[in-house]
C-alpha cells in the first residue's frame, strides 16, 4: 500500500526526470542504483530515504523541497490561487516537448509564441496581453 506523500514525491521525481529528458536508467546510474528502484520510487511503492532524496535532488538539479511542493498541509492550498492547470498535464510527453521547444527559442520568439497561445484561448479574448 502506498502512502500519499510517497506517491506525491514519486510523481515529482518522474515529472522532473521527464522534463530533463532522462530515462529511468540514466537517473538510476547517476545516483548509483538500478532503474527498477527508480520505478518503485516513481510509483510510490518504495519510500525514498533522506539521503537518496538528497542524491536525486542533486541529479535532477532541484532543491530537496521541490519534491514536497504542492502537498496539502495545515490549511495550505495545493495550488496557487488562480492556477487551474491539472497537475497531470505537466507530466504528459506533449507538454514536456512543448516546454523544451519553448525554452530553446530566443526571448522575442518566445514572447510572440506566448502571445499567440493566449490569443487562441477563447477565455482570454479581450484581455490585454503583456
Amino acid at each position: 500500500m502506498t502512502n500519499a506523500i510517497d506517491h506525491h514525491v514519486g510523481k515529482r521525481i518522474r515529472r522532473r526526470r521527464r522534463l530533463l529528458g532522462l530515462t529511468q536508467q540514466q537517473l538510476a546510474q547517476s545516483v548509483g542504483i538500478r532503474f527498477q528502484q527508480i520505478q518503485k520510487y516513481e510509483s510510490g511503492a518504495n519510500r525514498v530515504s533522506a539521503s537518496r532524496l538528497f542524491e536525486l535532488a542533486e541529479a535532477l538539479d532541484v532543491p530537496v523541497q521541490y519534491f514536497y511542493e504542492g502537498l496539502q498541509g495545515s490549511g495550505e492550498s495545493a495550488a496557487p490561487e488562480g492556477e487551474n492547470v491539472a497537475a497531470d498535464v505537466l507530466s504528459q510527453k506533449e507538454t514536456l516537448d512543448l516546454v523544451r521547444a519553448y525554452y530553446k527559442l530566443n526571448e522575442r520568439p518566445r514572447r510572440r509564441l506566448l502571445e499567440l497561445a493566449r490569443s487562441l484561448d477563447p477565455d482570454s479574448r479581450g484581455e490585454n496581453v503583456a
